[in-house]
């Protein structure tokens, strides 16, 4: 069975976000917007994405 995925895009500029919001938008690998990354459907990531949701968007691949 394969992994579950999330396919999280960056929609919105971090710039003017508090620095932890920054920080973690940096650790989910969101360097640009509009820019998708594929990620492991798990606890850690989803709270992370919980953070700044705001700032993503997010899919289940």
């Amino acid at each position: 069975m394969a992994e579950k995925t999330l396919k999280v895009t960056l929609v919105k500029s971090p710039i003017s976000a508090i620095p932890k919001h920054r920080a973690t938008v940096e650790a989910l690998g969101l360097h640009k917007l509009h820019q998708t990354k594929t990620l492991p459907d798990n606890e850690a990531v989803r709270g992370m994405i919980w953070h700044v949701r705001h700032l993503v968007k997010v899919e289940e691949a």
